[in-house]
């Protein structure tokens, strides 16, 4: 069942620990086939080192096992809820990155210092409350996905433009269209949490990039004008050619 997906989403958990996103088991990718209402995700505290693509995990979407001999993921729940409720979304990833960790730590965004943040995140990356003690003990994965959704509603946030958040006290959890693009955004969102941390020690004034500047850079990769790289809507026509 869902042998191709299966190998996407293999792959894709294989990229964590080669960019330095994960320690030991801690994280995860999964991937959606929205036509059968299923998806893929990594066993249960498996080593990356054992993995196959066979032992990815098949769960629809009520969050229960359709195929697969290994326990899924403990974080299956968010993800379930996430991809109920973020309707465009192919692809998950949960890591515990630590730059990304330290901002949900201290219960803060991530600001939008840069155009490195720009090109890909329209906008702050939110951190989201910490759960309650009730919420823990009663559906603390659910109810992490149930925190996520709240927040980006609550602040009016496309969560397709703002292809991730984090967690208070927990960590980041990044998306895209496919996996492999999930993978690259929760990429970019560690080496934007960097960016943004050294940029806070080495000043106190406001460093947001101006709208003008996000405006720029977010839309020259997104969007109906996209013209970075070689296969966006006017890549051929943005360049000057003799």
């Amino acid at each position: 069942m869902l042998e191709d997906l299966k190998q996407e989403v293999y792959e894709a958990n294989m990229k964590l620990p080669k960019l330095d996103l994960v320690t030991f088991t801690w994280g995860n990718v999964s991937a959606i086939d929205r036509d059968k209402g299923l998806f893929v995700i990594k066993p249960s505290g498996v080593p990356y080192e054992d993995l196959k693509p066979s032992d990815m995990v098949v769960v629809d979407l009520d969050g229960k096992v359709v195929e697969g001999d290994l326990n899924p993921s403990s974080d299956t729940p968010t993800h379930t809820y996430l991809y109920n409720h973020f309707p465009n979304i192919g692809g998950i990833v949960h890591t515990h990155s630590p730059w990304a960790v330290s901002f949900a730590a201290a219960k803060m965004d991530i600001p939008a210092v840069s155009t490195t943040h720009a090109d890909t995140f329209y906008g702050d990356i939110p951190c989201a409350p910490a759960l309650t003690k009730k919420q823990i003990e009663e559906a603390y994965e659910l109810n992490t996905g149930k925190v996520i959704v709240d927040e980006f509603n609550r602040r009016g946030v496309d969560p397709d433009a703002v292809p991730a958040v984090l967690v208070s006290q927990h960590g980041p959890f990044a998306w895209g269209p496919t996996a492999d693009k999930a993978v690259y955004n929760a990429k970019v969102l560690e080496v934007s949490a960097e960016i943004s941390y050294h940029t806070l020690q080495l000043t106190r004034d406001e460093t947001h990039v101006p709208q003008y500047l996000l405006d720029k850079h977010y839309y020259r990769k997104h969007g109906k004008n996209a013209y970075y790289g070689q296969n966006n809507a006017k890549s051929k026509s943005h360049a000057e050619h003799e």
